[in-house]
């Protein structure tokens, strides 16, 4: 699960605005979009260059600037060795993303009192802010995804060093998060498969319950159960601690155990001991019926790259699958 992360670097260019950006072309076959576009697409340490005439002295971001899907050490390299005819390269605030699932606010309010730092915009943030400077932003997104500016619910300009600041945050975020939430839902999940293909079954549960950020996972590993009885049946089981609602989880969970009328696994959420029952996640006629849903709403929130690594596994799996298998439990 992934509480914090970097955002895009932001390198300001001074010096001839139209001859840098010619150079800027040329040298990264790259297009001019609007900064907010450029932050809305970008990854973590991905590279924004911003062009400014050689006057301007503060770093606040243009309106337009180019995205470059590299570490900012490389673009530097490239820019220098490439000839880039700036006056001068100087760097905006380090952003560091901080997902809260809610009580934004609240998380805020922490963050300012711990770092010492000042609530604001991320926008307001980034224009006051200096080289030396961090930006700590909030967002209810998971961070496995691509953070535009609408997706910041607010920020800390914090006046220290970005290293100190992030060391720190992995440190105490555990604690600020149960502060804001201290009541969580402790979950066991087993999943089953009949044709014992645990690698790819396991794989296809770690990267969802990873991509969607549904919470920690706390312990994992074999265990037996017992569908009938003197059957006993091999299953692989994990706790995870987590904010979301049991049924939500096991709704979204429910998404990957078919793949059309063909049964790929079993997967059982468990509360306090107790079964989740499908029968319980809404009005629906079957389990297919309800697996389409669940697979429907699964593939809304999934990234690009997991969603398609997703479907290759379904796929393999499908093809590798008895048409008949028999099922263990609900």
């Amino acid at each position: 699960m992934r509480l914090v992360r970097f955002g895009p670097s932001l390198l300001f260019l001074r010096g001839d605005v139209e001859v840098l950006k010619t150079g800027i072309r040329e040298l990264f076959d790259v297009e001019e979009i609007s900064t907010d576009d450029a932050i809305r697409k970008s990854n973590e340490f991905e590279t924004i260059l911003l062009v400014t005439p050689p006057e301007e002295r503060k770093t606040v971001p243009p309106d337009t600037g180019f995205l470059i899907r590299q570490s900012a050490k490389l673009v530097l390299a490239e820019a220098i060795n490439g000839g880039l005819p700036a006056d001068r390269i100087e760097v905006e605030s380090t952003i560091i993303l901080l997902h809260v699932p809610e009580k934004v606010n609240e998380a805020l309010e922490l963050l300012a009192e711990k770092f010492g730092g000042k609530t604001m915009s991320q926008l307001e943030a980034l224009n006051i802010g200096e080289a030396g400077d961090t930006v700590i932003s909030v967002t209810r997104k998971k961070l496995s995804s691509p953070v535009g500016p609408e997706d910041i619910d607010g920020a800390i300009l914090v006046r220290k060093n970005f290293l100190n600041v992030y060391r720190e945050l992995l440190i105490d975020i555990p604690m600020i998060l149960f502060r804001l939430l201290p009541e969580w839902n402790e979950l066991t999940i087993k999943i089953y498969d009949t044709e014992r293909r645990y690698e790819e079954n396991i794989e296809r549960l770690m990267t969802v319950i990873e991509d969607l950020d549904l919470g920690f996972i706390v312990g994992e590993g074999w265990d037996w159960d017992y569908p009938r009885p003197f059957m006993r049946v091999p299953v692989y089981k994990l706790k995870l601690l987590t904010w979301e609602k049991p049924e939500r989880v096991k709704f979204l969970l429910k998404g990957i155990e078919y793949h059309g009328y063909k049964r790929l696994c079993d997967i059982d959420v468990f509360v306090k001991g107790k079964k989740i029952h499908w029968a319980s996640l809404g009005k629906y006629d079957s389990k297919f019926e309800l697996a389409k849903a669940a697979r429907k709403e699964l593939e809304k929130h999934l990234s690009e790259d997991v969603l398609k690594r997703l479907r290759e596994l379904d796929e393999k799996l499908a093809t590798e699958s008895r048409d008949h298998a028999p099922e263990k439990m609900g």
